[in-house]
């Protein structure tokens, strides 16, 4: 076994590998309607981020807002039910 191994093992140095073959280099480049491309990209994530941080920044104002009017309303209540339960007529006469 160990013979077949070493056998492949020489087969494999004594043939030379391949010298990588493609295009050329300079040739395979993005050129300037790449780059074109790439910078419009950039500038439509910077705007859709920006949008994105806006309607945030929006979106938790309103919550803040809400919840000020929610509290306004809770501490309105409260003072309703409160003057409810007052006496409005000293005499105790509940007729009217």
């Amino acid at each position: 076994m160990h013979a077949v191994i070493a056998a492949v093992a020489i087969l494999a140095e004594a043939t030379p590998s391949p010298s990588p073959t493609g295009p050329d280099p300079a040739t395979v480049t993005p050129g300037p309607w790449g780059f074109v491309a790439v910078a419009f990209l950039a500038a439509v994530v910077v705007l859709l981020l920006w949008d994105m941080m806006r309607r945030i920044r929006r979106a938790r104002y309103r919550a803040q807002v809400r919840e000020e009017l929610d509290a306004q309303e809770a501490a309105d209540a409260v003072r309703a039910t409160d003057t409810d339960g007052q006496d409005i007529d000293s005499t105790g006469d509940d007729r009217v």
